[in-house]
C-alpha cells in the first residue's frame, strides 16, 4: 500500500501540514510555554511578597528614631521610679527611717507591724500598721516628714483618739497605716500576678522612743 502524500489531493496536503503544524504549537504551548509562564508568575508573586516586606521594613526603619525615643523616654522614668520607690533589699532601711522619722517627731511607737504585701505588675505594696502616741503638734510634724521624705510613703486610715489621761508629752493616740511601694526586679516583675498577696514582710524590731 503505496501512502505517498504526493498522490494526495493539493487541499489535503495543506491540511494535513496545518494539522501538523497546530499539533507542533500545541505540544510546545503545552510542554513549554505554559510550564514557562507558570514559573514566571510564581516567581513575580514572590518578587511581589519580597517587595511588599522591604516597603515594611523600610516603614519600620523610618520609625526607628521614634522606638529609640520612647525607649530613652521609658528608662528616665524607670530612673525616676527608681529614685522614689526603694528596691526589696533596700526595705529593711526604709523602715528604719520610717521608724527615725516618728521618733525625730516625738511620737512614741506602740505599734510597728508590717502587713500582707500586694503585688502588683512592676512593684509591691507594702503596708505598715502603726500606733502612735504623742501630740497633735507631734503628729503634723511627722506627717510633714514624711511628705518630704525622698521615698514614697502614704498615710491613710487615720484614727485619732484623746488618751485618757494625758500628759504633756502625750494628749492623743494614732492609728494609721503607712503605705510603701517597692520595685520588683524584672524577673519577679514578669511572673508576678496583679493582686496576688504575699506573705507579710520581715521588719525591724521597732523601738518604743520619744
Amino acid at each position: 500500500m503505496d501512502l505517498s502524500l504526493n498522490k494526495l489531493p493539493w487541499y489535503s496536503q495543506v491540511g494535513l501540514f496545518v494539522a501538523i503544524a497546530v499539533a507542533g504549537v500545541a505540544a510546545f504551548y503545552y510542554f513549554y510555554a505554559m510550564p514557562l509562564q507558570n514559573e514566571q508568575a510564581e516567581q513575580q508573586s514572590q518578587i511581589e511578597t519580597l517587595k511588599l516586606e522591604i516597603r515594611k521594613g523600610n516603614a519600620v526603619a523610618g520609625k526607628l528614631p521614634q522606638f529609640k525615643a520612647q525607649v530613652a523616654e521609658l528608662q528616665g522614668r524607670l530612673d525616676g521610679l527608681k529614685a522614689v520607690l526603694p528596691e526589696e533589699k533596700d526595705f529593711g532601711d526604709l523602715l528604719r527611717n520610717l521608724q527615725t522619722l516618728a521618733t525625730q517627731s516625738n511620737l512614741t511607737i506602740r505599734l510597728f507591724k508590717p502587713a500582707k504585701v500586694v503585688t502588683r505588675q512592676m512593684h509591691a505594696e507594702w503596708p505598715i500598721d502603726m500606733e502612735l502616741e504623742g501630740t497633735y503638734h507631734n503628729l503634723g510634724m511627722f506627717f510633714d516628714r514624711i511628705s518630704r521624705f525622698s521615698r514614697i510613703i502614704n498615710i491613710g486610715d487615720v484614727h485619732i483618739k484623746a488618751k485618757d489621761k494625758p500628759d504633756v508629752n502625750a494628749t492623743i493616740t494614732v492609728a494609721c497605716t503607712a503605705m510603701t511601694f517597692v520595685l520588683l526586679d524584672p524577673a519577679k516583675a514578669a511572673a508576678a500576678v496583679p493582686g496576688q498577696a504575699a506573705g507579710p514582710a520581715a521588719a525591724p524590731a521597732a523601738g518604743a522612743a520619744k
